[in-house]
């Protein structure tokens, strides 16, 4: 049971990884500080969160380019994706909440608390049945960063998992199939990824200045 703290450069932001031996408690926190204008938000993620989902969030934060002034609408991503009303409303919750065309994955609003803007609950689950994952999003978190989440939920790209290691609700409930795929593509799929947010935030940086000729001496 490793405990990994990831800690941005800045010292503003921490990834936290710390498995519980309950599937159902949060694994992945990520804390953000109060800095200028941006209240202190939080985002936590269960164990079985697909991690293209955090990546989503990660991606976001370590973009070179600076985030958005203006706010950014975070249900257009659920919207172009066909997303609606959840059918089964629990009561508890706002109807400000959307659910997936399938019905397997939804977002909704929580009411707000004290000192906190009203957050989201997103989950993947079957009706009456636990849920196959879920994650709490801070209603201060950014605009862009729980648009980033959304739009990545709401991603039709398939995920590519060993068979055995695909939750069971996923099966029985969800789209899968098999394909065979490259031991390289396995092998290096990790290492190809960092070179390329490397790439990604290399082709951004400025280059350096030439430096400045040196002062003629005069007699």
């Amino acid at each position: 049971m490793p405990q990994v703290i990831l800690t941005s450069p800045d010292q503003l932001a921490q990834l936290r990884i710390a498995p519980d031996p309950d599937p159902a408690r949060p694994w992945w926190t990520l804390r953000h500080a109060h800095h200028g204008d941006q209240r202190a938000w939080e985002i936590t993620f269960d164990a079985q969160t697909p991690v293209e989902i955090i990546a989503a969030v990660t991606d976001t934060l370590t973009a070179p380019a600076p985030p958005p002034t203006a706010s950014v609408d975070p249900y257009g991503p659920l919207r172009a994706a066909g997303w609606h009303a959840p059918r089964h409303h629990d009561g508890l919750t706002s109807p400000q909440g959307m659910s997936s065309p399938n019905g397997l994955a939804r977002v909704d609003r929580i009411a707000a608390e004290s000192r906190r803007s009203a957050g989201w609950v997103v989950e993947t689950s079957v009706h009456h049945l636990p849920a196959i994952w879920r994650a709490y999003v801070d209603g201060n978190a950014p605009s862009h960063v729980v648009s980033a989440i959304f739009g990545a939920l709401a991603d039709t790209t398939p995920l590519v998992r060993h068979p055995h290691r695909v939750p069971p609700l996923a099966v029985t409930h969800g789209s899968t199939s098999t394909r065979q795929v490259s031991t390289d593509s396995v092998a290096f799929a990790l290492r190809n990824r960092i070179s390329a947010l490397a790439q990604r935030n290399s082709a951004s940086t400025p280059p350096a200045p030439p430096p400045a000729p040196a002062p003629r001496r005069t007699r």
